[in-house]
């Protein structure tokens, strides 16, 4: 989970669960298909990685989203529990083209949404339409896959920070992914290929065959620890506790769809949506 600048941030342990040891990197699967995407569509942030997405309902008048972590905002973490919505921020990302050169900026005044509980996403809502975006740049946005993602696929983590690719496969997925604080539920992991770094943060994890997002890269175990920060575990059914050391892990993206309706306007109240709520 680390950024490019990272505060000091004290880190909990998480004593729930029977350490059941420090796993080895599990082997890279191969499973062939599909072309490893560009960098259109994708974003860097003063700390981050991001991509400009498209949702279910989402038309070309639709203010475009910006994609990326609940750890990447600039007011700060928040903290396990905490559901931000509708809050008003200023912040500019540099859109990328196809090549990786920057295009031009797109500004956000407002948070849709942001989170690190049971998940780890921000989405910025812009002052520019994808019809815009388009007709300025000659750039689309990529498109959320409205499914889980699978076993198996190779799948591309896409930096807009450091206009770098890694490309690996999903090795599998965490039942509760724990760091510091923070709890995340179904983590993708990735096989070792994926050696993410400081800035991939919320850079787009994107299928290689279908080219669609399914996930948003998060963190990383880079010292072998248990639970704290920048060294997730994994927590399986029974409450036993593995650490992967080196290994990198993503959110997955499919369950935002049925959280947007028209107008890309937030409606966590929809039916199917699963994303936290804020505390009453």
């Amino acid at each position: 989970m680390r950024k490019p600048l990272v505060s000091t941030l004290a880190a909990a342990l998480f004593g729930a669960a029977a350490l059941t040891g420090i796993a080895t990197a599990p082997a890279a699967a191969a499973s062939g298909g599909g072309t490893p995407p560009s960098f259109e569509g994708t974003v860097a942030l003063s700390n981050c990685s991001g991509s400009v997405v498209k949702l279910k309902h989402s038309r070309p008048d639709d203010p475009a989203l910006v994609l990326s972590n609940g750890h990447c905002l600039e007011e700060g973490m928040p903290g396990a529990g905490e559901v931000i919505v509708d809050q008003q921020t200023s912040r500019d990302f540099t859109l990328l083209n196809a090549d990786g050169s920057d295009a031009g900026k797109v500004h956000s005044d407002k948070i849709a949404y942001a989170t690190m509980t049971d998940t780890d996403i921000s989405l910025y809502e812009t002052d520019t339409t994808y019809k815009e975006i388009k007709r300025k740049y000659g750039i689309d946005a990529l498109r959320l896959d409205a499914k889980h993602p699978r076993k198996g696929r190779d799948i591309t983590v896409v930096s807009g920070y450091w206009k770098e690719k890694f490309g690996c496969a999903i090795d599998g997925f965490a039942h509760r992914l724990k760091e510091a604080d923070w709890t995340w539920k179904d983590s993708i992991r990735y096989t070792m290929d994926c050696q993410t770094k400081g800035g991939t943060s919320g850079s787009p994890v994107i299928d290689d065959r279908t080219g669609k997002v399914v996930g948003v890269n998060n963190t990383h175990n880079e010292d072998g620890e248990m639970c704290t920060l920048n060294n997730p575990c994994e927590v399986n059914e029974q409450g036993h506790v593995v650490i992967r050391y080196l290994n990198a892990y993503g959110q997955q993206t499919y369950l935002i769809n049925p959280c947007f309706g028209r107008g890309n306007q937030l409606d966590l109240d929809a039916r199917g949506c699963r994303l936290p709520q804020p505390q009453s």
